[in-house]
Parts: C-alpha cells; structure tokens; sequence
C-alpha cells in the first residue's frame, strides 16, 4: 500500500493531501530512510513523522485498504 493512503486510512495523518504534502516536504521517514508519497508500506516497518517540534514514530501493524474510525488504531502501534 502507498504511504500517504496508508496515513489516511490509519488516520496519522486526516487527510491524503496533507500526507502528501507532508512527504513532499520531507517530515516523513520509513526505516529512517526519507520517503515520498508513492513509497510501499508494509507490515513491520516502522514510520516517522515530524509534526512541528513533535515527532510521532509508529510501527506498522496490519494493512487494509479502508477501515472504521475505532479500528484505525489496530493499523499501527507507536514506539
């Protein structure tokens, strides 16, 4: 699964616009490794998200390709 899909669908980030941009921009890393929007996601690697001064690190736990609001968190475990 794409990286900004998967941020939607865990619902890291609302909306995919923003994970985009937020890939474009360089504040997301997949492994340590600067990722773009297109970049494949899949269990057991692990996310990392610059939001301002915070930074978020997740671990992939699961993929689907859409989810509930309440099983979004069972997507992705933070470290």
């Amino acid at each position: 699964m794409r990286l900004d899909k998967f941020l939607k669908v865990s619902r890291l980030i609302k909306r995919r616009t923003v994970a985009n941009e937020a890939c474009d921009a360089g504040r997301v890393t997949v492994n340590g490794k600067p990722a773009k929007a297109s970049t494949k996601v899949k269990k057991g690697d692990v996310i990392e998200i610059q939001f301002g001064t915070k930074a978020v690190k997740a671990e992939v736990l699961d993929i689907q390709d859409t989810t509930k609001k309440e099983e979004a968190k069972e997507l992705f475990r933070y470290i």
